[in-house]
């Protein structure tokens, strides 16, 4: 064990910028089990999309100086307008379904979008690099974290702040909120549920993608890299409580840093700490650490 202070605050660092790549694909998650009460599973294929299309905009923009930046915005709409097609075609016909056939269902998507992926990037080892003014690293507390790290120790609140002040100040947040406790009557006033369902799984679909394209520097971009991610969503999403954003925030913060202090503590057990977190969560609160939308 080697627990400095050094190296105590670098890991504790490494975890938190995880921990926000995290919350961004679990809040996204969330957002879709809080409104539309589906569990998906190939929200971590999606994710893994996201990350395979930010790396061919970085290719085909190689010597473009924002090519890294175009990438940022792009991959999460390509991500969205994938989800909009399944929503529509697919998804739009069975909420009324069985959870357990939702689940079969997802799980079944996230097997042929795996496929499709493999079928147009290949089973090849990707990487991307990042943008110049993100390389490098900054020195906090005599430790020299990756200005890339720091990047996302920024943007990860942001996007709990953007998501809150959606659901709780837009009239399309409300409508969302309002569908989820009963569809009904929000149909009975004249609203659309079914497009209101459709808007929730795409912005689902986009914070997914979102996350993709932000953990596309930091990783090995490969077929496969969705299946950790989703085990992680769902049980942060779960210590958090079911469709409560910040809950994921809190849960992505706990998963992200004893995974990486586990590392000190425990080199060759790491990820056995977050998932003990986990279970001492639900044995303390078993409807999770705040109060859940189901």
């Amino acid at each position: 064990m080697n627990l400095t202070l050094d190296a105590f605050t670098s890991q504790l660092m490494i975890g938190l910028s995880r921990a926000m790549i995290l919350f961004i694909v679990s809040s996204g998650l969330s957002f879709v089990l809080g409104v539309l009460r589906v569990p998906n599973i190939a929200h971590g294929s999606l994710y893994m999309i996201g990350a395979f299309v930010a790396f061919s905009i970085n290719v085909w923009l190689a010597k473009n100086p924002a090519g890294f930046w175009i990438a940022l915005l792009v991959a999460p709409l390509v991500v969205a307008l994938v989800g909009l097609v399944l929503e529509r075609v697919l998804l739009s016909r069975l909420y009324q379904r069985e959870h357990l056939m939702l689940i079969l269902f997802t799980f079944a998507i996230g097997l042929i979008l795996n496929d499709l992926v493999k079928f147009a990037w290949g089973s090849e080892y990707r990487s991307v690099v990042p943008p110049e003014i993100l390389s490098g690293a900054i020195p906090i507390f005599n430790v020299d974290v990756p200005r890339y790290n720091f990047f996302l120790l920024l943007l990860g609140p942001l996007v709990a702040i953007g998501m809150w002040l959606f659901v709780t100040k837009t009239k399309i947040g409300k409508i969302s909120r309002a569908a989820a406790v009963d569809r009904e009557m929000v149909g009975v006033l004249g609203v659309n549920v079914s497009w209101v369902f459709a808007a929730a799984f795409v912005i689902g679909c986009y914070l997914a993608g979102l996350g993709g394209a932000l953990v596309a520097p930091t990783t090995t971009i490969t077929t496969g890299m969705d299946r950790t991610l989703i085990i992680e969503a769902f049980l942060i999403v779960t210590i958090g409580g079911l469709g409560n954003i910040w809950g994921a925030l809190i849960g992505a913060l706990i998963f992200g840093v004893t995974q990486s202090l586990g590392l000190l503590v425990w080199p060759q057990f790491t990820v056995v700490f977050p998932y003990a977190a986990v279970v001492i969560v639900l044995l303390l609160r078993p409807r999770g650490l705040l109060r859940s939308v189901w």
